[in-house]
C-alpha cells in the first residue's frame, strides 16, 4: 500500500522493493485498486506490481497476487461501496490492471453497511464462475460475517487488522475460527501502523529482547503475529528495499514462549 498511497516513493525505488522481497522468495503479494491517490489514480499499485511481475526474472506461475475491490477513493476519501455492480466493475479495472485474464485471490475490502452482505457476496460468486477470479476472500469481518459470507461462496481468506496495538482479532475470535476452518488469516498493520510503527524501536520490552537477539523489534513483532495461529500470515508494507527484508527475514525467527509471553503481556499504549 506504501508504496502508492502519499508519501509514496519514486516508481523505479518501488519496483526494487518488489524485485528484492520476490528475490528473497515472497510468494504472495496484496493490494487493492485504492492503493493510491484518489479516484483518478485508482489501480496504480496493482499496475505496479504487474510491472514488476513483468520484469522480474522469476517464475510468475509462482506468485500469488492478491487484490480487493469494495471501496472507492473520491476526493481521497476511503469509502465503502461494495454494490454488485461496483464489485463487478472494479473486478474488469483490477483485471486490467493486473494484466491477467483471472485474479488469483479477488477480496471484499470491507462489508457495506447499505448492501446486505449476502449481495456482495453474490457478486464474487459470480465473477468466480465466470473464471475471473480463482478465489474470494474477506477484509474487515466479524466471525457471524465470515459464516453469511460462506453460505453463498466458500472462503479461503479473511484479512483484518492484528498487531500488539490491536488485539481484536484475537479476542474476538476471528483468527481462532480461521484457524478451526482452514481459513487464511492475512494480517495487515501487523507491525502497528502508521505512527505507531514508530514506537517500536524504544518499546521497554522489544527493545531489549531484540538487542539480545540481534533482531530488528519489528521483526520481532512479525514473528508474534505469525505465532498466533498456523494459519496467520502477516502482510508488512515497505517503502524501502531495507525494511522489506527485514520483514522477510522475521519468517525464520523462532521466538521463546517466554519471549511471546513476555510480548503478550506488555502494554502498547497507542498514545
Amino acid at each position: 500500500m506504501h508504496l502508492s498511497i502519499q508519501g509514496r516513493p519514486p516508481e523505479a525505488q518501488a519496483g526494487a522493493v518488489l524485485h528484492a522481497v520476490l528475490d528473497a522468495g515472497v510468494t504472495l503479494v496484496d493490494t487493492a485498486d485504492v492503493y493510491c491517490l484518489d479516484q483518478n489514480d485508482i489501480g496504480h499499485n496493482e499496475r505496479l506490481i504487474a510491472g514488476a511481475l513483468r520484469s522480474w526474472g522469476g517464475a510468475r506461475d509462482s506468485v500469488v497476487v492478491a487484490t480487493k475491490g469494495g471501496l472507492v477513493r473520491p476526493s481521497g476519501r476511503w469509502d465503502t461501496d461494495a454494490r454488485p455492480e461496483q464489485l463487478r466493475a472494479a473486478c474488469e479495472r483490477s483485471l486490467r490492471a493486473l494484466g491477467v485474464e483471472r485474479i488469483d485471490l479477488y477480496q471484499l475490502h470491507a462489508p457495506d453497511p447499505r448492501v446486505p452482505l449476502e449481495e456482495s457476496a453474490g457478486a464474487l460468486a459470480d465473477l468466480q464462475a465466470q473464471g475471473k477470479i480463482r478465489w474470494v476472500g474477506l477484509s474487515n469481518v466479524s466471525v457471524a460475517e465470515i459464516e453469511r459470507a460462506r453460505r453463498v461462496v466458500p472462503i479461503v481468506t479473511v484479512q483484518n487488522r492484528l498487531n500488539p496495538f490491536f488485539r481484536e482479532a484475537l479476542g474476538e475470535g476471528v483468527v481462532a475460527h480461521c484457524a478451526e476452518q482452514g481459513i487464511g488469516f492475512l494480517a495487515y498493520s501487523p507491525t502497528g501502523g502508521g505512527r505507531l510503527n514508530l514506537k517500536l524501536p524504544d518499546h521497554p520490552i522489544l527493545a531489549p529482547m531484540a538487542k539480545r537477539l540481534a533482531v530488528s523489534p519489528h521483526a520481532l513483532v512479525l514473528a508474534w503475529v505469525m505465532s498466533k495461529s498456523p494459519t496467520v500470515i502477516p502482510i508488512p508494507s515497505a517503502r524501502q528495499v531495507e525494511h522489506a527484508l527485514d520483514s522477510v527475514h522475521a519468517a525464520e525467527l523462532e521466538l521463546s514462549e517466554e519471549d511471546l509471553e513476555a510480548i503478550d503481556r506488555a502494554e502498547f499504549s497507542r498514545g
